[in-house]
Protein backbone atom coordinates (compact mmCIF):
# COMPACT_ATOMS: atom_id res chain seq x y z
CA UNK A 1 0.00 0.00 0.00
CA UNK A 2 1.33 3.35 -0.96
CA UNK A 3 1.93 5.89 1.57
CA UNK A 4 1.91 9.54 1.16
CA UNK A 5 3.34 12.73 3.27
CA UNK A 6 0.74 14.43 5.06
CA UNK A 7 1.35 18.20 5.77
CA UNK A 8 0.27 21.49 7.07
CA UNK A 9 -0.33 24.41 5.11
CA UNK A 10 3.17 25.38 5.45
CA UNK A 11 4.29 22.21 3.80
CA UNK A 12 5.42 20.79 7.45
CA UNK A 13 5.23 16.87 7.55
CA UNK A 14 2.73 15.75 10.20
CA UNK A 15 2.34 12.65 9.60
CA UNK A 16 2.31 9.78 6.19
CA UNK A 17 -1.36 7.86 5.22
CA UNK A 18 -2.21 5.40 2.52
CA UNK A 19 -2.77 7.31 -0.61
CA UNK A 20 -6.64 6.06 -1.25
CA UNK A 21 -7.14 7.06 2.38
CA UNK A 22 -5.92 10.32 1.86
CA UNK A 23 -7.90 10.74 -1.26
CA UNK A 24 -11.26 9.59 0.39
CA UNK A 25 -10.44 12.30 3.50
CA UNK A 26 -9.22 15.30 1.52
CA UNK A 27 -6.26 15.29 3.53
CA UNK A 28 -3.59 17.91 2.88
CA UNK A 29 -0.22 16.11 0.82
CA UNK A 30 2.78 17.15 -0.49
CA UNK A 31 2.54 17.26 -4.68
CA UNK A 32 4.33 17.93 -7.12
CA UNK A 33 3.78 18.72 -11.12
CA UNK A 34 6.60 18.48 -13.74
CA UNK A 35 6.26 21.02 -16.54
CA UNK A 36 8.88 20.00 -19.20
CA UNK A 37 9.92 22.15 -22.17
CA UNK A 38 11.76 21.93 -25.32
CA UNK A 39 14.15 23.58 -27.34
CA UNK A 40 11.09 25.14 -29.64
CA UNK A 41 9.59 25.94 -26.41
CA UNK A 42 6.92 23.46 -26.53
CA UNK A 43 5.56 22.44 -23.56
CA UNK A 44 4.95 18.31 -23.26
CA UNK A 45 1.49 17.46 -22.02
CA UNK A 46 0.63 14.02 -21.05
CA UNK A 47 -3.03 12.34 -21.78
CA UNK A 48 -3.54 10.75 -18.43
CA UNK A 49 -4.30 6.86 -18.58
CA UNK A 50 -8.15 6.02 -18.93
CA UNK A 51 -7.87 3.53 -16.06
CA UNK A 52 -6.59 6.69 -13.21
CA UNK A 53 -8.19 6.26 -9.69
CA UNK A 54 -9.18 9.79 -11.30
CA UNK A 55 -8.45 12.33 -14.08
CA UNK A 56 -8.16 9.61 -16.09
CA UNK A 57 -8.29 10.26 -20.13
CA UNK A 58 -7.32 14.40 -19.12
CA UNK A 59 -4.52 15.69 -20.60
CA UNK A 60 -1.90 17.34 -18.33
CA UNK A 61 1.78 18.71 -17.25
CA UNK A 62 4.42 15.88 -17.86
CA UNK A 63 3.42 14.08 -14.73
CA UNK A 64 2.35 14.73 -11.39
CA UNK A 65 2.65 12.52 -7.96
CA UNK A 66 3.73 12.92 -4.70
CA UNK A 67 6.76 12.52 -3.01
CA UNK A 68 7.42 9.27 -0.39
CA UNK A 69 8.74 9.90 3.16
CA UNK A 70 12.15 11.24 3.31
CA UNK A 71 12.36 11.19 -0.36
CA UNK A 72 12.88 15.29 -1.51
CA UNK A 73 10.43 16.57 -4.20
CA UNK A 74 13.13 16.51 -6.91
CA UNK A 75 14.00 13.07 -6.38
CA UNK A 76 10.12 12.31 -6.73
CA UNK A 77 9.79 14.03 -9.72
CA UNK A 78 12.56 12.60 -11.49
CA UNK A 79 11.56 8.85 -10.49
CA UNK A 80 8.15 9.52 -11.72
CA UNK A 81 9.80 11.11 -15.08
CA UNK A 82 11.47 7.84 -15.48
CA UNK A 83 8.43 5.85 -14.46
CA UNK A 84 5.83 7.36 -17.06
CA UNK A 85 7.93 8.96 -19.67
CA UNK A 86 11.14 7.22 -19.84
CA UNK A 87 13.78 9.87 -19.35
CA UNK A 88 15.13 12.04 -16.59
CA UNK A 89 16.34 15.51 -16.86
CA UNK A 90 17.04 18.66 -14.75
CA UNK A 91 14.79 19.74 -13.12
CA UNK A 92 14.25 23.60 -10.93
CA UNK A 93 11.33 24.20 -8.66
CA UNK A 94 9.58 27.35 -10.24
CA UNK A 95 6.68 27.91 -7.18
CA UNK A 96 4.26 25.65 -5.05
CA UNK A 97 0.60 26.35 -4.72
CA UNK A 98 -1.97 24.86 -2.40
CA UNK A 99 -5.73 23.20 -4.33
CA UNK A 100 -8.70 21.18 -3.43
CA UNK A 101 -11.19 19.86 -5.65
CA UNK A 102 -13.47 16.97 -5.63
CA UNK A 103 -13.78 14.27 -8.30
CA UNK A 104 -16.62 12.86 -9.88
CA UNK A 105 -15.76 9.43 -8.42
CA UNK A 106 -15.99 11.08 -4.84
CA UNK A 107 -12.49 11.61 -4.44
CA UNK A 108 -10.49 14.82 -3.26
CA UNK A 109 -7.32 15.98 -4.47
CA UNK A 110 -5.70 18.41 -1.52
CA UNK A 111 -2.31 19.21 -2.43
CA UNK A 112 0.69 21.25 -1.41
CA UNK A 113 2.09 20.99 -4.68
CA UNK A 114 5.48 21.86 -5.88
CA UNK A 115 5.91 23.13 -9.80
CA UNK A 116 9.08 22.06 -11.33
CA UNK A 117 10.51 22.65 -14.49
CA UNK A 118 12.89 21.19 -16.91
CA UNK A 119 13.83 20.83 -20.31
CA UNK A 120 14.07 18.03 -22.64
CA UNK A 121 14.37 17.24 -26.36
CA UNK A 122 15.07 13.65 -26.58
CA UNK A 123 13.22 9.99 -27.12
CA UNK A 124 9.95 9.72 -25.00
CA UNK A 125 9.11 6.07 -23.85
CA UNK A 126 6.20 6.35 -22.21
CA UNK A 127 5.04 3.40 -20.02
CA UNK A 128 1.16 2.45 -21.31
CA UNK A 129 -0.53 1.67 -17.71
CA UNK A 130 0.69 5.40 -17.07
CA UNK A 131 0.10 7.50 -20.08
CA UNK A 132 -2.16 7.21 -23.02
CA UNK A 133 -0.74 9.77 -24.81
CA UNK A 134 1.67 12.41 -25.10
CA UNK A 135 2.62 15.48 -27.34
CA UNK A 136 4.80 18.99 -27.53
CA UNK A 137 2.85 22.06 -28.45
CA UNK A 138 3.34 25.41 -28.44
CA UNK A 139 1.79 27.78 -25.65
CA UNK A 140 -0.85 29.22 -28.15
CA UNK A 141 -2.01 25.76 -29.03
CA UNK A 142 -1.92 25.33 -25.43
CA UNK A 143 -4.16 28.67 -24.32
CA UNK A 144 -6.40 27.82 -27.64
CA UNK A 145 -6.92 23.91 -26.19
CA UNK A 146 -7.79 25.32 -22.48
CA UNK A 147 -10.35 27.99 -24.41
CA UNK A 148 -12.01 25.85 -26.41
CA UNK A 149 -11.83 22.14 -24.45
CA UNK A 150 -11.08 22.99 -20.56
CA UNK A 151 -13.16 20.07 -19.51
CA UNK A 152 -10.43 18.13 -21.34
CA UNK A 153 -7.57 19.20 -18.87
CA UNK A 154 -6.81 18.12 -15.24
CA UNK A 155 -7.49 20.72 -12.40
CA UNK A 156 -4.06 20.95 -11.21
CA UNK A 157 -3.04 21.77 -14.99
CA UNK A 158 -5.68 24.90 -14.96
CA UNK A 159 -4.25 26.33 -12.09
CA UNK A 160 -0.59 25.93 -12.64
CA UNK A 161 -0.27 26.69 -16.17
CA UNK A 162 -1.23 30.40 -16.09
CA UNK A 163 1.91 30.39 -13.44
CA UNK A 164 4.08 28.48 -15.62
CA UNK A 165 3.96 29.93 -19.06
CA UNK A 166 5.87 32.77 -17.38
CA UNK A 167 8.83 30.51 -16.99
CA UNK A 168 9.17 29.13 -20.19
Amino acid sequence: MEKIVLVDELDNEIGVEEKIKVHQLGLLHRAFSVFIFNDKNEMLLQQRAFNKYHSGGLWTNACCSHPHKNETVINAAKRRLQEELGFITELTTAFHFIYKTTFENGLIEHEYDYVLIGYYNQKITPNITEVANYKFISLQEVEKELQQNPAHFTEWFKIAYPKVKSFS
